[in-house]
């Protein structure tokens, strides 16, 4: 019992203010470095869902490194997932295989919603799922405003764009940036040239209730992680990060 509110305690704090924590809540005294070992031997297992997802959504978080004496602190990202309706989150770092492979290990609807925004790295995970799922991929509504934002200009014509792309009409909201030469302009048509498939008709799937429009699951996955990793000053070891994510997904999942 005591180890197990040890790592309670230091899912959510730093190891120093967990020992603090424990001495003030018990009496009793485990040190920050014990807390720290205590962690590093723990083999928290995946978590798993027991029926079907129905929707997966992968986002990326930052994760401050230990930086060599004289060398500039460097931010690498590791990459969350959040299936549905399960509520379930699982996070890795420099570990594309194994989050497909846990990805390939749990039992999908069909199809699957895969959701995400704009960045490679989140589809090109969703393409390596077994051919045997069936996939409706949709981009995050809310992320495409915001590219749409970036454009400026006529207030009259982004809301126009706004409207078009809100029913998945992207050739028409194309047309109202053609005879524009801003270079905004022009990268949100090639983005949406690019997300022309995962572009879907937003105002149907919403107002019937189909499935989700938006990734702010895994989003809100992301900061509840980083609430642990990225405390004030806080430095991680590479070889210590995925036990760090594991550990406080273990605590989100209610697995502690």
């Amino acid at each position: 019992m005591l180890e197990r509110c040890c790592l309670r305690l230091s899912a959510c704090v730093s190891f120093a203010r967990a020992a603090e924590d424990l001495t003030l809540m018990t009496g009793m005294t485990v040190s920050h470095k014990t807390q720290h070992r205590l962690q590093q031997r723990q083999d928290f297992a995946a978590p798993s869902v027991p029926e079907p997802a129905e929707q997966a959504s992968i986002d990326g978080g930052n994760v401050r490194l230990v930086a060599a004496p004289g060398e500039a602190s460097q931010w690498r990202q590791d990459k969350a997932v959040h299936l549905a309706p399960q509520d379930v989150r699982m996070a890795y770092f420099d570990d594309n295989e194994g989050l497909i492979a846990w990805l390939n290990a749990q039992p999908m609807a069909t199809p699957l919603t895969c959701l995400g925004d704009g960045h490679d790295g989140i589809w090109n995970v969703f393409a390596r799922l077994s051919d045997e799922r069936e996939r409706r991929e949709i981009l995050d509504w809310f992320h495409l405003m915001e590219n749409l934002e970036k454009v400026g200009g006529s207030l009259q014509r982004l809301a126009e764009a706004r409207s078009l792309l809100w029913h998945g009409q992207i050739d028409q909201t194309i047309a109202l940036f053609d005879s524009c030469q801003q270079h905004q302009a022009q990268c949100f048509c090639a983005y949406l040239r690019k997300h022309r498939a995962r572009i879907v008709h937003y105002a149907y799937l919403q107002a019937e209730g189909v499935c989700s429009i938006g990734s702010g699951a895994v989003e809100s996955t992301v900061k509840q992680i980083d609430q642990r990793l990225q405390i004030s000053g806080a430095r991680w070891k590479p070889q210590n990060v995925p036990t760090a994510l594991a550990h406080r997904c273990a605590y989100l999942n209610g697995l502690l």
